[in-house]
């Protein structure tokens, strides 16, 4: 497949298609002042990521971000998600705000509105001050305040530019991937501090919301990010770890927003370690948002593990997969598009913010060709749109990524972009799969 075989036209006017990067992947963190973050130690550990890389100079983005403003709105995109490094911000993660930090975002946010784009804020995607890790991080109560106040610098500054803002990108990532699996910064494998990190940030979404509406601030989410769980088999003992992956994985998070209450499969391993009065802080995790998020790229197939809790195994499927070993599984986005809007969030609209495939992406002769994305974003779009078509309020598709860039513990290898970008030289290259979205995107 060289082209795709819809256009614009086949999705509703008020349908808006975007790309979407994050600070740390793409910035390059050296410049500007920014401060360290948990990632820079996490990377600097030997054996946490490919070649010890890490994203001092990423794409260097902090430098070239018109440039790569202009091949967002080239390609078609009405919206440009990006995130901003609490690091960058607050070098110290409280206290006095890094002056270069503030005005670069600015200077962004303006470069975008020139452009057309409009500007889709993600507060945090990860990178979390040093000397707030040193505090505990997640783990850390207290986090909810210094995240209430990181919200307050840095949305009084580029707040009443913003089309959309969510606080946190993927909580599941945060917590569970980040301090039960450790293949995240800070790379931990603690069932008490994981289910601490879980609760917390949710508290801290929901104190950004309420600082974020007294700033008198609209179209604010939360952003989720989702893994269908197939069980292994129609046994009970599948279905009972897939279940509990799902209540894991896509509940906990949607559960604790929406519905002011987390899964009990979830509670049945986590409740003992999470922290005393838990229960009272669902009056601010459940503030009113106007959208919700879905992070979507691959399915599991569970089965069951004799272990300790939570009692499951993660087992290879049959079909094809992405260079991140990914199963390729368009029907799980119409899935969990249906469920989420029939379990959690009704008449609220959906927004697919991530969806994408890394491929082993070559340069050559100037041209980077990728059938292999086209033919997987065609297929998750086409799931888009039979779910609009069942009534589903599905509002908005963001693209990941617009650049390849620092696939976190996976160095620069896993190739994401739209846009080549090649790591000594930096220089950037649309791929097929951008030339063909173009002409999907601006067809008249």
């Amino acid at each position: 497949m060289t082209d795709f075989t819809f256009t614009r036209r086949d999705f509703p006017g008020d349908f808006l298609f975007g790309c979407a990067t994050s600070s740390y992947q793409i910035e390059g963190h050296q410049y500007g002042g920014a401060g360290p973050t948990h990632w820079d130690s996490f990377a600097a550990t030997p054996g946490n990521v490919v070649r010890s890389e890490d994203g001092a100079r990423a794409c260097d983005h902090y430098h070239r971000f018109e440039e790569d403003l202009d091949l967002a709105a080239a390609a078609g995109f009405e919206c440009y998600r990006f995130s901003t490094s609490w690091a960058r911000v607050l070098p110290e993660g409280r206290g006095t705000p890094n002056a270069e930090g503030l005005d670069f975002y600015d200077r962004l946010t303006d470069a975008m509105l020139e452009r057309g784009l409009k500007p889709c804020a993600t507060l945090y995607h990860w990178e979390l001050p040093q000397p707030l890790a040193d505090m505990g991080g997640w783990r850390n109560r207290d986090i909810s305040n210094w995240f209430a106040e990181f919200t307050e610098v840095i949305m009084s500054r580029i707040g009443d530019r913003m089309y959309s803002v969510a606080p946190i990108n993927e909580p599941w990532c945060v917590g569970w991937l980040s301090h039960f699996l450790g293949h995240h910064a800070p790379g931990l494998r603690d069932i008490r501090a994981t289910a601490r990190a879980m609760h917390h940030v949710l508290l801290s979404h929901g104190r950004a919301i309420e600082v974020m509406r007294g700033l008198g601030m609209n179209n604010l989410g939360a952003v989720f990010n989702f893994e269908w769980a197939e069980p292994l088999d129609q046994s009970a003992q599948a279905q009972a770890a897939a279940e509990t992956y799902d209540a894991i994985y896509n509940r906990f998070f949607l559960g604790g927003v929406f519905k002011g209450a987390y899964p009990e499969a979830a509670l049945r391993g986590l409740e003992p370690h999470l922290p005393q009065g838990w229960q009272d802080d669902f009056a601010t995790i459940t503030q009113k948002v106007d959208w919700c998020g879905l992070n979507y790229y691959t399915r599991k197939v569970i089965g069951p593990d004799n272990g300790p809790w939570p009692h499951y195994a993660e087992l290879v499927g049959e079909l094809p997969t992405t260079q991140m070993g990914w199963e390729i599984y368009p029907d799980g986005l119409y899935k969990f598009l249906k469920r989420t809007a029939e379990d959690y969030t009704g008449g609220l609209p959906l927004i697919v913010t991530e969806n994408g495939m890394a491929n082993p992406d070559v340069l050559l002769e100037g041209e980077v060709p990728d059938a292999a994305r086209i033919a997987y974003v065609e297929a998750h779009l086409a799931r888009v749109r039979q779910a609009i078509a069942e009534g589903v309020p599905v509002k908005g598709y963001f693209l990941w990524s617009l650049l390849d860039n620092y696939e976190w513990a996976l160095g620069y290898e896993k190739r994401f972009g739209l846009v080549h970008v090649d790591f000594e030289t930096l220089k950037r290259t649309p791929k097929a799969s951008y030339r063909a979205l173009q002409r999907a995107l601006t067809a008249s």
